[in-house]
């Protein structure tokens, strides 16, 4: 059996979201003993230097001026952006509720593949990411008891950095390859992130819990650095707005980890909405995308 390679893209890609989908409730349990901001800083730094170990072992190539000013975009939107708002979010939201509403990340990182790189999507898809979006939005209306708090602009932001990101590093991919493109994001800003881990320390290491200590160390390696050799090899192969729509499956699988990791009750709201946004996954992948 052969596959395409939008198909194959897809695949690779749901291992990185597989990983990511973790990365809310590990950051809850995180920030619950730690600074948002020495979560945000300290989990780059960790990844930071795995990446620098890596190029250095792997004897990369430097990347070029042109491609050093899109790295810095793309370590604006994955080392900075998201990883800040979510922890700030993460102080007071659940994991589950988080989890739904960043479902709408595909839609605009189809907004950005429009405007940036050319790709075309058919109404179809259009009509599929917005009635995602909207289920998103729709639930983060009601789980709030009819309104919308601080902490759900936190996490628009996150999705508007980390939409940033993932799009340029997916394409930058192409030139750079997944594992490059990540590692030097991480290794051009890792002296900021060491200094502002320091500045952000705060909470003495022997009275964190072990579970938080295990929290951290995972988001630094997988959610800040392995996830996305998979991430950005899927985009490089199927496509920003293709393999952008795996994505919508997150949040059902966020709801599954928060329940086993932090105890979050599976409620009826949840399920309902992560099977329709699931729908909508399966129907987007029968839309069609030209690359022109």
């Amino acid at each position: 059996m052969t596959f395409s390679n939008e198909t194959k893209g897809m695949l690779i890609g749901f291992i990185g979201i597989a990983m990511f989908s973790l990365t809310l409730p590990f950051t809850q349990m995180a920030v619950k003993e730690m600074s948002p901001f020495f979560v945000a800083f300290s989990r780059a730094t960790i990844a930071g230097f795995c990446a620098l170990i890596l190029l250095i072992l792997g004897k990369y190539k430097l990347p070029t001026k042109n491609q050093i000013k899109r790295l810095i975009i793309i370590a604006i939107g994955i080392v900075y952006g998201f990883p800040i708002f979510t922890s700030m979010a993460m102080t007071t939201l659940p994991s589950s509720h988080s989890g739904i509403v960043l479902g709408i990340l595909p839609l605009t990182m189809s907004v950005l593949a429009a405007i940036r790189y050319n790709e075309k999507a058919s109404l179809a898809y259009w009509i599929t990411s917005i009635i995602g979006a909207s289920l998103v939005v729709t639930y983060a209306f009601i789980d709030n008891n009819g309104f919308f708090i601080k902490e759900d602009l936190w996490l628009l932001f996150a999705i508007l950095f980390v939409s940033i990101g993932y799009s340029e590093g997916g394409n930058l991919s192409k030139e750079m390859g997944s594992i490059a493109v990540v590692s030097w994001a991480l290794v051009i800003t890792l002296p900021i992130n060491i200094i502002a881990t320091y500045f952000f320390y705060e909470t003495s290491f022997s009275s964190v819990s072990f579970q938080a200590l295990i929290s951290l160390s995972y988001v630094g390696l997988f959610s800040m650095y392995i996830g996305f050799f998979f991430w950005y090899k899927g985009i490089a192969m199927g496509g920003i707005s293709r393999v952008g729509q795996v994505q919508l499956i997150q949040p059902f699988l966020t709801i599954f980890a928060a329940f086993f990791l932090t105890n979050e009750k599976i409620t009826f709201l949840n399920i309902l909405f992560a099977l329709m946004v699931l729908v909508v996954i399966i129907i987007g992948k029968k839309t069609k995308i030209e690359i022109k």
